[in-house]
């Protein structure tokens, strides 16, 4: 789903290990030359313009400001802005119903095409083998123990093998003998045109005062604009490219030009559709698979994959690699929602987690 993301790259949540993987993602994102050899192509298309999040009277308001306060003390740079500073980040927006409103300075965008591609690059000159257009068919055992995998060009022996098949993950999981909590659902976005620029020095911005929980972006001079609502259900994981819900769509545009007046007459330019992998909590699980040997999971991103890539990549190679990891993924094992401890902060569950 690589290819449908926003793109969207910040630190705020209200969990406390995603704001630690999210802040590391984003020094990695930060030197991602030096990470790909000095490669001089790679270039993560990195923009840090800061990530605003708006709130109104209530609960919402309450989330807000508690994620603040716990990100500060993890050394995020974030705070609380009055309205006056919040529009001189974004003069575009209307705050008369807002009223708490977080900025964190450290936050943005980057390409994941530019992002992949860098990478896969990298991985290769490494002496990886980087194998497209193959299909995995299932997996290779010993007794309890995961040897490898089969593909539809023979099989691929293996001291580990790590499932990172996104919507797929369930289809693995099967061969596996395990069953996952792992559901499907799409979510649209699109881009709308004002009469001037929507130019890349304003920030990100998350609407909790809209009714789809809105979330924008400049891209290409337009304004993307996301919901952060549940999403559709699907059982199937083959349907990215579905038809758009016109009428959602025109509902959401106008939520966002309540926000921002200048797109009351906005023109949709663009629109396309992707999949979450969504788990019960809106986090992902990551890390081995108890009492199947050889095996270990990263599936259920919902929605906050690509902004904490780099360094989930990272803790995953640890982990397969049986040396300590960096940072803790024990709160984001599988037997966590057995054990009832999911991981839920401040905003409930949902793609803000």
């Amino acid at each position: 789903m690589t290819a449908h993301s926003s793109g969207i790259v910040r630190t705020h949540y209200s969990v406390p290990a995603n704001v630690e993987i999210a802040r590391a993602s984003l020094a990695m994102f930060e030197r991602f030359r030096d990470l790909c050899d000095g490669d001089p192509d790679a270039d993560p298309g990195l923009v840090l313009s800061g990530y605003l999040i708006v709130a109104p009277p209530g609960p919402s308001s309450d989330a807000v400001r508690a994620s603040i306060a716990m990100q500060r003390g993890l050394g995020v740079e974030a705070g609380l802005l009055d309205r006056k500073a919040a529009l001189a980040h974004h003069p575009w927006l209307v705050l008369d119903d807002i009223d708490a409103i977080g900025f964190e300075a450290e936050a943005g965008w980057a390409d994941p095409y530019l992002v992949t591609t860098s990478f896969l690059r990298t991985a290769r000159r490494r002496g990886a083998t980087v194998r497209t257009s193959t299909a995995v068919t299932g997996l290779l055992r010993q007794g309890s123990r995961v040897t490898g995998v089969m593909t539809d060009k023979g099989p691929i022996e293996a001291g580990v093998v790590l499932s990172a098949a996104n919507v797929w993950s369930r289809v693995v999981a099967g061969w596996a003998g395990i069953d996952i909590p792992l559901t499907i659902t799409a979510h649209h976005v699109f881009t709308l045109a004002a009469d001037k620029p929507y130019g890349p020095d304003l920030p990100v911005m998350k609407d909790l005062a809209s009714p789809a929980k809105l979330y924008t972006r400049p891209m290409g001079g337009h304004l993307l604009v996301g919901g952060g609502h549940e999403g559709t259900l699907t059982d199937d994981p083959e349907m990215a490219d579905l038809e758009p819900d016109h009428d959602a769509m025109i509902d959401e545009a106008a939520q966002a030009a309540a926000r921002m007046p200048a797109f009351a007459e906005g023109r949709l330019a663009r629109s396309w559709s992707g999949l979450y992998d969504t788990t019960p909590d809106w986090n992902p699980v990551l890390g081995p698979v108890p009492g199947v040997e050889g095996l270990q999971l990263a599936f259920g991103f919902s929605g906050h994959g690509f902004k904490m890539s780099p360094m989930i990549g990272r803790l995953l190679a640890q982990s397969m690699l049986g040396q300590p990891t960096d940072l803790p993924i024990q709160p984001y094992r599988i037997t966590r929602y057995e054990e009832g401890e999911p991981l839920t902060g401040a905003y409930g569950t949902g793609a803000v987690s």
